[in-house]
């Protein structure tokens, strides 16, 4: 029987989103690859620390059991193979279980997220991350200056989202940056009972419901919306959830107040947001990515 990734959440992953490289990738950075490479060899038997996204994925992996495997990290990296190595090396003496890994040595890996059919990739590379959203995978870019996610829900896998642009299409933002918040309150109304179209992260969210309803004794996933949406715009976020027969378990409509320190109650593993803005406050209190999808990211 052929191998398969077939029935299972499959995250696609850059080795700095999942470790802190960033003293090695300083030295990538400053031009000289073979340096970097050599570094990496040299600390061939140290292991890295945890990057932003490790407690996400550490615990997304915990819903494996000896009855099923039901979620695939894959490393999907511009990293050289010799310093491969050493990301397998930190998973294995981290604990966490990885077999397969693409090493593009510089060159952009997104193309690859399609023979995995990936429902997220992860990465601190910028153009990779657009490529992605592009190509219509759910894709942010990790801030690496994030804080780590809190220790306090072992058992718990934590995700918080944005609404328009993140779970939903952006139709609704593209009101509010060219005629207002007026307008955006009266169009959002107005279509209360419409459904608003796929963003690019509801196939993730879908697949975390499938994966939560497959079941598991010790692992649950708890996510979260926090939106910038407040009464009456908030109905139609709700209606439309409910449409794609999606549940959250928190909303949380801030009609514009900080997200941060609502996420910082929240504790989320990790979380998801179009707006610069919103992503650099809450990376000060959790671990977050960026989003470059939607009007706000055009240019």
């Amino acid at each position: 029987m052929s191998v398969t990734l077939d029935n299972k959440l499959v995250v696609a992953i850059s080795s700095r989103a999942l470790f802190d490289f960033e003293e090695e990738n300083r030295v990538f950075e400053a031009g000289d690859p073979l340096a970097y490479m050599r570094l990496q060899l040299e600390r061939l038997d140290q292991p890295a620390r945890p990057g932003i996204a490790f407690s996400l994925i550490r615990k997304l992996l915990a819903f494996n059991d000896t009855s099923a495997q039901r979620v695939e990290v894959v490393i999907l990296s511009r990293n050289d193979p010799v310093s491969g190595m050493r990301v397998f090396r930190s998973a294995k003496a981290a604990g966490i279980h990885l077999e397969r890994g693409v090493f593009t040595q510089g060159r952009s890996p997104f193309g690859y997220l399609r023979p995995l059919r990936a429902h997220l990739f992860l990465s601190a590379n910028a153009d990779d991350v657009r490529e992605a959203l592009g190509a219509g995978f759910p894709a942010a870019r990790v801030l690496t200056e994030s804080v780590l996610a809190s220790e306090s829900y072992p058992s718990e896998v934590r995700i918080a989202f944005d609404g328009d642009a993140v779970l939903f299409s952006d139709e609704a933002e593209q009101v509010f940056q060219s005629q207002g918040l007026a307008a955006f309150q009266q169009h959002e109304s107005s279509k209360a009972a419409l459904p608003l179209p796929d963003g690019p992260f509801k196939p993730l969210l879908a697949a975390l419901q499938r994966l939560q309803q497959a079941g598991n004794a010790t692992m649950r996933i708890r996510t979260a919306l926090v939106t910038a949406r407040s009464a009456p715009a908030h109905e139609r976020a709700i209606r439309t959830l409910m449409d794609w027969k999606i549940q959250v378990d928190e909303a949380m409509f801030l009609g514009g107040l900080a997200k941060g320190e609502f996420l910082r109650e929240f504790e989320p593993d990790f979380f998801f947001d179009d707006q610069t803005g919103h992503v650099d406050h809450a990376a000060r209190h959790v671990p977050a990515g960026h989003v470059a999808a939607g009007i706000v990211n055009r240019h």
